[in-house]
């Protein structure tokens, strides 16, 4: 097994898939498993999720949609490399690929409207609000360092074909934020599923998915609550981590 020095080997809790991934390097939380049971994804789709960090997307969808071809791209080298290595892990080379790049050179890697299918974990917050990890894998993951909403959203917007669909996870508090850029690039609101940590508590995440080119109409699909009492899952949650 290739592993390097402080790495770990995590269950992702689906289809016996495991995850190479390091302290360091924003382990994943939540919020991209979410967005994998989210994304419409129909057979034979050609899928590219943006940031894909350490690669859980691209393994998520692969034991989901077991037709699709899945491209994760990353910017960090050391990040791309742990990621492609749990693909190679899992036996998965024939439908999920890695690539090193930046998203904001999206033509020079893929050229024009190459994908049905673009997913997107942005950083959630703009330089300067919020506190700065000191982790460089972590501070990118969380705030707009290397490329603003803005780029993400144009990234995917040239990288999906007319039609496609672009699915983002992102901050509630922004959703304002998120239409204006999804619009401004032709990427129409579609389904919009608010996150709740817990019933009766406001909204801290969001799903959203749009089609490029799509007419007006927006879907609200009813709240996920995420935990009971305590710490405890509710039954849905529990659901899709053991999917």
């Amino acid at each position: 097994m290739d592993m390097r020095s402080g790495e770990r080997l995590d269950d992702l809790g689906r289809g016996g898939l495991r995850i190479i991934q390091h302290p360091e390097r924003f382990p994943f939380a939540m919020d991209p498993v979410l967005l994998a049971h989210f994304t419409t994804v129909r057979r034979h789709s050609r899928v590219l999720d943006l940031g894909t960090g350490c690669g859980v997307i691209p393994l998520l969808l692969s034991a989901l949609h077991p037709t699709a071809r899945i491209t994760g791209l990353e910017l960090q080298p050391d990040t791309a490399d742990m990621a492609a290595r749990s693909v190679s892990l899992n036996g998965l080379n024939d439908s999920v690929r890695i690539d090193c790049g930046d998203y904001r050179q999206v033509v020079q890697l893929y050229g024009h409207e190459r994908f049905d299918v673009v997913t997107l974990n942005p950083p959630y917050r703009e330089p300067g609000t919020g506190a700065i990890s000191p982790a460089s894998g972590r501070a990118g993951a969380r705030h707009e360092l290397s490329g603003g909403l803005g780029d993400a959203l144009e990234a995917a917007a040239t990288a999906v074909k007319f039609g496609g669909r672009v699915a983002v996870v992102f901050l509630a508090e922004r959703l304002a934020d998120l239409v204006t850029q999804l619009r401004s690039f032709r990427l129409e609101p579609k389904r919009l599923r608010l996150i709740h940590p817990r019933a009766g508590r406001p909204a801290n995440l969001l799903l959203l998915e749009a089609a490029k080119g799509g007419g007006p109409g927006l879907k609200i699909e009813p709240p996920l609550i995420v935990y009971e009492e305590g710490q405890t899952y509710t039954a849905e949650m529990r659901a899709i981590y053991n999917a």
